[in-house]
């Protein structure tokens, strides 16, 4: 397993993200968190240790400064979220040699799952998947999600109903290969026990499917 902090320089700011490689790698999950949260959520955290104990590397981010994540509204500003994301892409796929032979995927959560599937839409092949996790991909727009092709995963608590919904209009204007899961009796934040877990493996076998 190789570890590197890296710090990606983005406009006038840097961003830093954790990229973890387990040995053989076949792709690596870049991390888009939701509002308020950082590289340090321990729930994308657990989740990220089971994609690399099942073979993929991740790269866990945070895509705005800490002075502005301070900011309600920039947490929201989806845009600037998916401009960073694709800054963090190119930086990957680029400039860090243990990871630019490796093809790319999205994990989002909340407001980061709007900005995975922009920047999916913007990148088109070069990114393999798209996971979302609780998310908004209401976010992304009437106009964008039409045009992601990266498969996507929509996996939502059963007793998380306005999310739910959200994530049902969203998912019927998707024209990719698309998945909606339900995780009974899960919460907006998954804390009930085993429900993350089960993400983690939805997330796992999601990926597997689609690396190439």
């Amino acid at each position: 397993m190789s570890s590197e902090l890296l710090r990606i320089p983005a406009d006038d700011v840097h961003i830093e993200g954790l990229l973890e490689l387990p040995g053989n790698a076949r792709g690596v999950v870049l991390f888009a968190h939701g509002s308020g949260s950082s590289r340090h959520s321990p729930r994308n955290g657990q989740v990220a240790r089971s994609l690399r104990e099942q073979g993929s590397g991740t790269l866990l981010l945070d895509l705005l400064t800490l002075a502005e994540n301070l900011d309600y509204h920039t947490r929201f500003d989806i845009a600037l979220l998916t401009h960073r994301l694709l800054v963090a892409t190119r930086f990957v796929l680029l400039h860090t040699p243990a990871s630019r032979h490796l093809p790319v995927a999205y994990f989002g959560a909340s407001t980061g799952a709007a900005a995975a599937l922009q920047a999916a839409a913007a990148l088109g092949g070069e990114v393999q998947a798209v996971v979302s996790r609780g998310g908004r991909p209401d976010l992304a727009g009437r106009h964008e999600l039409p045009k992601v092709r990266a498969p996507t995963l929509l996996l939502v608590g059963g007793a998380d109903p306005e999310v739910l919904q959200l994530n049902r209009s969203a998912y019927e204007r998707l024209q990719c290969e698309k998945d909606l899961v339900v995780i009974p009796e899960a919460t907006h934040l998954f804390e009930e026990t085993g429900t993350l877990d089960q993400v983690a493996q939805r997330a796992a076998d999601w990926y597997a499917r689609h690396w190439h």
